[in-house]
């Protein structure tokens, strides 16, 4: 099981929580001297050009309608899948996955929900296939164990590297630096 603790710095007063301290000492310095000379964004907008263009709810369920179809045939159906002004990116998470349950007929009734946090509409499209395909993965596997990891990295090779990518981009955009 792949363990996060989080290398905390602080820039102006505020606590950045988004860099996993189980990274080298060398690749922490080689973010803190980016952040320091202002360069994180540039080194992202390189590498990530552009954003994608799935900024409506609908365009958000059929990317997501895809993936799984590709991926997860035979994983329970999703019904509802938007984006969430409500999820705290800073203080909770960047996207939820939730079985609602509801009594219809004197039965119960489970069904599939995932949000995505409101700042990846204007994301790079990997930073949010990587959301979508984490909050996918929790279809089949409900702990971050290592068959759920296994599972993200079969739906998105690059998982691991969009998702310190990911928290780079937050990371700069907490500190109020320009955006991709």
């Amino acid at each position: 099981m792949r363990e996060y603790t989080l290398f905390l710095f602080f820039v102006g007063g505020y606590e950045q929580s988004y860099l996993s301290s189980g990274l080298s000492e060398q690749l922490l310095s080689q973010v803190q001297t980016l952040i320091n000379e202002q360069r994180l964004g540039d080194v992202l907008a390189k590498r990530y050009p552009g954003t994608h263009d799935y900024a409506t709810d609908k365009a958000l369920w059929q990317y997501t309608q895809d993936l799984k179809n590709q991926f997860l045939r035979n994983a329970p159906p999703i019904n509802k899948v938007m984006y969430d002004n409500k999820i705290h990116v800073l203080k909770n998470a960047l996207g939820l996955h939730t079985a609602v349950s509801r009594v219809q007929g004197g039965k119960l009734k489970a069904k599939a929900e995932i949000r995505v946090a409101t700042v990846f509409r204007n994301a790079p499209e990997p930073f949010l296939r990587m959301i979508v395909v984490h909050e996918l993965a929790h279809l089949k596997e409900k702990e971050h164990n290592k068959a759920f990891y296994q599972l993200c990295c079969h739906m998105e090779p690059q998982y691991h590297q969009l998702e310190f990518d990911t928290r780079l981009w937050l990371t700069q955009l907490s500190l109020g630096q320009d955006k991709i």
